[in-house]
């Protein structure tokens, strides 16, 4: 069986407003300035994103790893949505619809775009990330 490919996300908050970072094969995607709101708007936006990506990039059967256990849980229906989260619940299921649903949790330590995003803020120069695919 082929592996997935994976797309790690994250959100942040920053005195700008929200950031968001989608990795898909070593290539950091960062958006920033997103207006205002908390961290778990930032990270279901950065959920959104990767899945835009994914999408915009013709990927098939791909797995999405943040470090964010509650919009996870969220995600994937093990937690309800509640406020705000659930425009974003919506938004997110009108656009995984039609498409297999693998969203899984990393350590903080291990996720790619939570890295990409403390590397920009930290200004290290450093080597694209490899391209990682599981299995």
């Amino acid at each position: 069986m082929p592996s997935r490919p994976r797309l790690y996300f994250d959100g942040g908050c920053r005195p700008a407003g929200m950031e968001t970072a989608v990795v898909l094969c070593g290539v950091a995607y960062i958006a920033d300035d997103l207006g205002p709101g908390d961290s778990m708007d930032a990270e279901w936006h950065a959920l959104i994103a990767a899945v835009r990506l994914a999408q915009a990039q013709g990927v098939t059967d791909p797995v999405f790893l943040g470090d964010s256990r509650a919009v996870i849980a969220q995600a994937t229906g093990a937690a309800k949505a509640r406020g705000p989260a659930l425009d974003h619940l919506a938004t997110f299921r009108a656009l995984t619809a039609t498409m297999p649903l693998h969203v899984r949790y990393v350590r903080r330590s291990r996720n790619l775009a939570g890295i990409a995003l403390d590397r920009r803020h930290d200004g290290a120069v450093r080597q694209p990330f490899p391209c990682v695919m599981s299995s």
